[in-house]
């Protein structure tokens, strides 16, 4: 496998699913939710596949799925008011991630990525000519507004966001946006926001988007995921907001990667959109995220904050091993102890270890409880 300058997370993500098959092991390592999808999507999707629907949709994406999307939008709490050429239908949020840095990077310009992220963020930016710059988030995954400016310089072109965020479950409050703004106010520095865990905000709190913020917007590729929304990752289907001017400059780069998206899915989501209650899944990965804290303190591992949002959950292991490295705990919890996680340390470009793992509780409820009732007996 060629190496992207020594970014390897992908393989290190495989392999510890991969333990959890080859040992049996309960797997909580990936956000792979185990359950079926509502039963009306499959119903759309199967009466996309008898109308002609088999053919490429327009570069922006199915009509009807635009127009749903605005809809959907304007119903939220904290309400987004959008127009068509404001919004782009592609194969997934990973795609409008690479294709917004490959629209607004030179050569040798730098992205700060915030740390613990999603392992694509630093190798889209070094494929694109960037230069990644690491902020790492404070011991309580806050972020020290004084040491974030820090890593601002003249040659920083953008900033990756993620809220919901995965790993630690933050969520970015519209406090944060207002400050992040006063430190790029005079600056051209673009946002590039992935809100993929938008529905799954805990505990009363709602979601605040970055193309909400009135200064922010212009400067925003702001991208949402179907398969994270309605557990439909296979379907390849994601949207991405972003002012016209920046859509303009993103399509110029999309057409020729990846013209349009899964036109079937489009049809079957944009009907869906139509029925969709968030409130019932966010109530669902809730109830699945309070099932799994409750049950994880009849263990030895803990919980020093509740994910705010996302489907995953930070835990501390030191109570169990004060000598191993998460990635060795992570190992010997996969294999020895049979419920797979992952180490914190994979979120980061060059960190060893930390005192941290992460599950995943998209899964089924009894998956969970059979999984921490394992833990309990045996750790």
């Amino acid at each position: 496998m060629k190496e992207i300058q020594g970014f390897t997370h992908y393989s290190f993500f495989t392999e510890m699913s991969e333990l959890a098959t080859k040992h049996g092991s309960f797997d909580l390592s990936l956000g792979l939710p185990d359950f079926d999808i509502d039963e009306r999507l499959k119903f759309f999707l199967k009466e996309a596949a008898d109308f002609d629907t088999h053919h490429y949709e327009p570069l922006a994406g199915n009509p009807l799925l635009i127009e749903n999307i605005i809809h959907f939008n304007s119903k939220r709490k904290n309400s987004i008011s959008l127009s068509a050429n404001e919004i782009s239908i592609v194969p997934c949020a990973t795609f409008a991630l690479h294709t917004a840095i490959k629209s607004i990077l030179n050569q040798g310009d730098e992205v700060i990525i915030i740390q613990p992220s999603y392992y694509t963020y630093a190798p889209s930016v070094v494929m694109n000519g960037g230069i990644p710059v690491y902020y790492d988030l404070e011991c309580d995954f806050a972020i020290n507004w004084a040491q974030f400016k820090t890593c601002i310089s003249e040659k920083t072109k953008a900033i990756i966001i993620n809220s919901p965020q995965n790993p630690t479950g933050k969520i970015w409050k519209q406090n944060d946006w207002k400050q992040l703004y006063e430190l790029i106010s005079n600056r051209e520095i673009y946002l590039i926001s992935e809100e993929i865990y938008d529905i799954y905000c805990f505990d009363e709190a709602e979601h605040y988007s970055s193309f909400i913020h009135p200064e922010l917007r212009n400067r925003t590729f702001c991208i949402f995921s179907f398969g994270k929304m309605f557990h439909t990752s296979g379907w390849k289907v994601s949207y991405m907001l972003a002012s016209e001017e920046l859509t303009a400059l993103f399509r110029s780069h999309q057409q020729y990667i990846s013209y349009s998206a899964n036109a079937p899915a489009q049809y079957a989501l944009a009907k869906y959109l139509e029925v969709f209650d968030p409130s019932e899944n966010k109530a669902i990965m809730q109830r699945k995220r309070d099932i799994f804290n409750q049950l994880l303190k009849e263990t030895p591992l803990y919980v020093e904050q509740e994910a705010e949002g996302s489907v995953f959950q930070i835990v501390n292991f030191r109570n169990i091993s004060k000598t191993m490295t998460d990635v060795e705990f992570s190992k010997w919890l996969t294999i020895d102890k049979k419920v797979a996680c992952l180490p914190l340390s994979a979120f980061y470009n060059s960190r060893q270890n930390s005192d941290y793992i992460r599950f995943s509780f998209a899964k089924k409820d009894e998956v969970i409880i059979q999984a921490l009732e394992h833990l309990r007996k045996n750790l």
